[in-house]
């Protein structure tokens, strides 16, 4: 079974090489020193929905005991594993491997969505756990709780009603033109998002 083609779909630019000698080439622009920073830094697009709300879940499972145990490496493991799936997608952060690889396919088929909107609300979880992070500390623990419970309350709307509320605050900022409409046209254009 082929997965459907969606309208907010990554453009493949041709491969560096194709291009006639001489001329400039997008896909060689982000190649410095024999590596293609784009594909390093890639981010899925579109994700599997289950997948992220998988993680979403695990994360809320971590942090929950990380918050009843007071354990600050829990605090640094979450704020790591945030950076990892913002800079690098689900390939080496070890809670989305687990949901990508190992159970969302025992769900079954993949329900897509946006990869922009997932990416923004993973920064988001790294700006609030990096910032849990730096005041626990500092010596201003209650603050890094508040702010861990704060994602708890987020990461378990994700995982267990299916709401995203990084994803919804990528889309007011869009519609404010804060975040351009090409990023996501998806996520602006309703059509797109019901097909």
């Amino acid at each position: 079974m082929t997965k459907p083609a969606l309208p907010h779909a990554p453009v493949r630019l041709p491969a560096s090489g194709s291009a006639p000698a001489g001329a400039a080439s997008p896909a060689g622009a982000a190649v410095r020193g024999g590596v293609d920073w784009r594909k390093v830094f890639a981010f899925p697009n579109p994700v599997n929905e289950y997948a992220a709300r998988i993680t979403a879940g695990l994360v809320v499972v971590l942090a929950v005991a990380t918050l009843l145990t007071g354990w600050a490496l829990g605090l640094v493991a979450l704020a790591i594993g945030f950076w990892l799936r913002v800079l690098f997608g689900p390939r080496i952060s070890p809670l989305a491997l687990l949901s990508v690889k190992v159970l969302a396919p025992r769900i079954g088929h993949a329900k897509l969505a946006a990869g922009p909107p997932k990416r923004f609300a993973q920064g988001i979880g790294a700006a609030l756990t990096t910032a849990a992070v730096v005041l626990f500390f500092t010596g201003f623990q209650p603050a890094a709780w508040i702010l861990l419970a704060m994602l708890i309350v987020a990461a378990s709307l994700e995982s267990f009603v299916g709401f995203c509320l990084g994803c919804s605050i990528f889309g007011f900022l869009q519609r404010r033109g804060l975040i351009p409409e090409d990023v996501c046209e998806a996520c602006n254009n309703v059509t797109l998002r019901r097909t």
